[in-house]
């Protein structure tokens, strides 16, 4: 059977998930992704002048992670899937919206719960899985995304016990600070400041672990939220 990995949040070049899915067709996996242009549109870094996501997907529509998984039907099983898709808009508790609260916990945390269940319904018996999601441990000053995130951990290391009569293993990944082009000077230094390791993260740092995962040698790890960022936590 062939290796198939979906891999969501691929949106522009510069970030994790483009990095995330370079790495894993290295590997011999094929790797279909999807993306949401109009979320880079929106935020100040903007999105690349052409699409890099095989599909474009709106996860705030309840009905879209069933949908994706139907047109993923025809190519054979995804046997592995790296949520790394987000909407991450910074607001305190005093200043968040209820409508960007919402948001993201329906593309967060509720997508990411559907998302999961949709892999499960259509994996193979008898295969082995993986499943690898991205979190932050972003709280004050970045509410909506913070407890969003929090929610994403607790449905991912849920999936580990749920799943494992099927052979899936599921694991959450919080890379820390990445540059992946919003980075600037003060917080580049404050990063620095505190880390064990003088730098920030890159996204090949997150990719290299994401690689492991899900490979057979990555298999005994499961039910586990790992810090990869050189120290910092």
């Amino acid at each position: 059977m062939a290796r198939r990995a979906l891999v969501t949040g691929v949106g522009r070049r510069a970030g994790i998930a483009a990095a995330i899915t370079d790495g894993l067709r290295r590997d011999a996996w094929l790797v279909v992704t999807t993306g949401w242009r109009g979320y880079d549109a929106r935020m100040t870094w903007g999105a690349d002048d052409e699409p890099l996501a095989d599909y474009e997907v709106d996860f705030a529509d309840p009905a879209a992670p069933d949908d994706l998984f139907r047109s993923l039907a025809g190519g054979g099983p995804v046997t592995a899937m790296v949520l790394a898709h987000a909407e991450s808009v910074d607001s305190d508790l005093l200043t968040t919206t209820v409508e960007s609260f919402d948001r993201h916990m329906a593309v967060n945390a509720r997508a990411s719960w559907l998302l999961v269940r949709a892999f499960a319904r259509q994996f193979p018996a008898g295969a082995s899985g993986r499943v690898v999601a991205l979190t932050s441990d972003h709280t004050a000053f970045n509410l909506p995304y913070g407890a969003s995130k929090g929610a994403l951990d607790r449905i991912v290391i849920a999936a580990a016990a749920e799943l494992a009569p099927l052979g899936i293993t599921a694991n959450v990944v919080n890379p820390g600070a990445t540059d992946t082009g919003w980075i600037d000077d003060e917080v580049r230094a404050a990063v620095v400041r505190r880390n064990l390791q003088p730098r920030v993260g890159t996204p090949a740092d997150t990719a290299n672990l994401v690689r492991f995962l899900l490979s057979d040698e990555g298999g005994w790890i499961n039910a586990q939220v790992l810090h990869s960022d050189g120290g910092l936590w």
